[in-house]
């Protein structure tokens, strides 16, 4: 920055870069709105009042707000690579968003943690990242890397690495364990992001005063109240799969506004298409009656301050020029977006392109044992089971207890139960681990669906009601080197392949929606429950750091209990 020159522009002795002409500003600081005119040099906000410029733009009054700025996001979640993400979220109104790439380095490690930075330079979207903290998220899993706080600690150099992702394996905090700690240690008094769901008392007291700051988690008020009283910032979360926001707005309020923060976590590309990004976080909050600005200042000014960005957030002088102008302030839709002073969306439209940036360190991830022969039988010496149960619109599942067919000594699928097998089977070092277990709620019938996507080690996770469709579909995955498909009858009905880590694809966003598009069509022709993302609710169920039940290479596990448990009750 300039600032001999930006000073000259602010006070009306040179003309600006772009003035931005006739706005109605979204002012977060005094909560008010104000007139006037935005001057703009070098990308950063000259001054607010009455300017000209070399270049001139008249909004006729349009609201104009901060750029959005997301508190927490996995990219390689949305299917799409750093580019092909920006150019989807950047026409939503979200021009800086804090990533934690832990999904890439459960399977690429250190080399996944540098593609996602080295392929997110240079984009009209700023992504700084949180090092990944667990990797693997605990100890009952296998993941392609295992990340210690001295394989860590040299990228938090990096200018834009801001601190530790989120710390999931609280018990680990809590108990003191010192390779936990370690990691811990190495922010420096940078921020730590939390993962805490449903930990309260003495046990969130240590987990806060490890150093954490932030949670996500929260699926009750109470529960976010709890972790405000003791000095964390919330993070309401609305993605595809996981949806806090309806229940958790009710406890916002101007007593706790500013340490409310907006994310989305996990959100597929259909869902911000036809959702929006953090854009419908905030119109979402408007609608049960939160404030427009209060709404935006959880959306702006609060994440930045949160993680110390002290450059973004507010359309104030000496701030960069991250700029939206809206239709209004209720239904939120994103008319322009201005990154850095320039035009960078107009109209829902990306006006710049997206950069292929397939890398080999991050390519041919699918990695099984050709020789070994892939037995999903589930023996069993009850009929009485500990089953999976999947609740709508979380990623929390339930242990309920079921009885099933068994057919000398094993599992029989009845069609008449909507109980389902799943596998999940190590995919990065030839282990040839198979976990196996029960799912009641995903609905499919006549077929099975496979993943390369299973938070967080990202194995291979399969459901289906018999073997020979599940094993075409491992089959396939191994083909197509990662990805989603749906098999019926021996047959493949559809896939997707995501060839960067099993996670992503540098494809286009239009190309990535009509696949998926097609392969929900055909998850919903096989019976699979309409209330789920098919997919992204099949991912989740492998994750051993969510409540209730999980499944992972290693067997089935009860995080109640923080153990491993056997199938029958």
């Amino acid at each position: 920055m300039n600032t001999m020159q930006l000073a000259k522009v602010a006070r009306g002795d040179k003309k600006a870069d772009l003035v931005l002409k006739n706005c109605t500003i979204v002012n977060v600081f005094n909560h008010k709105v104000e007139h006037g005119d935005i001057a703009i040099t070098d990308g950063i906000i000259a001054g607010i009042g009455k300017y000209s410029g070399r270049k001139e733009i008249d909004l006729e009054g349009g609201f104009v707000c901060p750029g959005f700025i997301d508190g927490h996001v996995h990219i390689e979640s949305s299917m799409l690579t750093p580019p092909q993400f920006a150019k989807t979220v950047i026409p939503k109104g979200t021009t800086t968003v804090i990533a934690d790439p832990h999904e890439i380095a459960n399977v690429c490690g250190i080399d996944g943690i540098e593609f996602m930075l080295d392929s997110s330079e240079k984009l009209p979207l700023d992504v700084f990242i949180m090092l990944p903290s667990c990797v693997p998220s605990t100890d009952y899993e296998n993941s392609g890397a295992v990340l210690s706080a001295e394989d860590l600690a040299p990228l938090m150099d990096h200018e834009r690495v801001i601190g530790l992702g989120e710390m999931m394996n609280y018990p680990g905090v809590i108990n003191g364990i010192k390779k936990i700690h370690d990691k811990l240690n190495i922010a420096g008094g940078r921020m730590i992001d939390g993962h805490a769901p449903g930990v309260t008392g003495k046990e969130l007291n240590a987990y806060v005063a490890s150093g954490i700051k932030t949670d996500h988690e929260c699926t009750a008020v109470d529960e976010m109240e709890e972790k405000l009283r003791r000095g964390m910032y919330i993070i309401i979360r609305e993605g595809s799969a996981t949806r806090n926001l309806d229940t958790l707005i009710a406890g916002v309020s101007k007593d706790n506004l500013r340490r409310m923060l907006f994310c989305t976590d996990d959100k597929h590309p259909k869902s911000i298409k036809n959702e929006g990004h953090i854009n419908y976080n905030v119109k979402r909050a408007v609608s049960h009656g939160v404030d427009a600005i209060d709404a935006i200042l959880m959306a702006t000014l609060n994440t930045a301050e949160c993680y110390g960005l002290r450059d973004r957030g507010a359309i104030a002088p000496g701030y960069i020029a991250d700029i939206l102008v809206l239709d209004n302030l209720k239904n939120f839709s994103v008319m322009q977006v201005f990154k850095k002073g320039k035009l960078v969306a107009a109209n829902g439209e990306a006006k710049f392109g997206a950069r292929a940036v397939a890398d080999q360190r991050v390519l041919n991830t699918v990695v099984l044992n050709d020789n070994m022969k892939i037995n999903l039988d589930l023996h069993l010496k009850s009929d009485v089971v500990k089953v999976i149960q999947i609740i709508e619109d979380n990623i929390i599942t339930k242990k309920v207890i079921r009885k099933v067919d068994v057919d000398d000594g094993y599992y029989k699928n009845n069609p008449k139960l909507d109980i389902l097998k799943l596998a999940v089977i190590e995919r990065h070092k030839k282990t040839g681990n198979i976990g196996l277990g029960l799912v009641e709620g995903y609905g499919l019938k006549n077929g099975a669906v496979a993943l390369t996507i299973a938070h967080d080690s990202h194995n291979i996770i399969v459901v289906g009601d018999n073997d020979r469709d599940m094993l075409e579909a491992v089959r396939e995955l191994q083909k197509c080197e990662g990805g989603i498909t749906i098999c019926s009858g021996g047959k493949v009905m559809g896939s997707l392949t995501l060839e960067v880590g099993g996670l992503m694809t540098d494809s286009s966003i239009e190309s990535v929606e009509d696949k998926v598009d097609e392969l929900v069509g055909i998850a919903e022709k096989m019976g699979i429950n309409k209330g789920l993302d098919p997919f992204l609710t099949l991912s989740f169920l492998s994750l051993p750091v969510i409540p209730e039940l999980k499944l992972t290479d290693r067997g089935l596990f009860d995080v109640t209990t923080f153990g491993f448990v056997g199938t029958e009750e």
